[in-house]
């Protein structure tokens, strides 16, 4: 099975969510969004695929947002989607590909649908709450 993760190494979510793909045996191919940047086709794509639009995969925390003026509901989405191209900061993260589909994995839990199968080991969250008990069963 082949898995993508747009992954940022800087956010704890995102550095989870790829412990979790790893763990599950996987070997992800991993695009650092924040150095390749993004194209206008292959974000249209992925939203599209994991049913978001340009204002659900906003950052809006820790990224330039508010004040380049985007959090105001009456931009459109033309404009977010240009300021995600400017700024790859703006799209919010970790987004995982794989053969079950295509999920802005946020909170981490949401990773273990897109997974062929379950890692064996125990899992928590990033602040320690469980998600894979020490048998390797599912508890979120």
């Amino acid at each position: 099975m082949s898995i993508v993760i747009h992954h940022n190494p800087d956010c704890g979510t995102s550095r989870n969510v790829l412990a979790i793909i790893e763990a599950s045996g996987e070997t992800p191919i991993i695009i650092e969004y924040l150095e390749t940047g993004w194209t206008r086709s292959q974000l249209l794509a992925l939203f599209a695929a994991a049913d978001l639009t340009p204002r659900t995969a906003l950052r809006t925390t820790k990224s330039p947002a508010e004040e380049l003026g985007l959090l105001d509901p009456s931009v459109d989405d033309e404009t977010l989607l240009t300021a995600m191209l400017d700024h790859p900061v703006l799209v919010n993260r970790p987004i995982v590909c794989s053969p079950k589909g295509v999920r802005l994995c946020r909170p981490s839990e949401a990773v273990l649908d897109l997974l062929g199968r379950l890692p064996p080991v125990p899992i928590a969250k990033e602040e320690g709450t469980p998600m894979i008990d020490w048998k390797g069963d599912r508890i979120v």
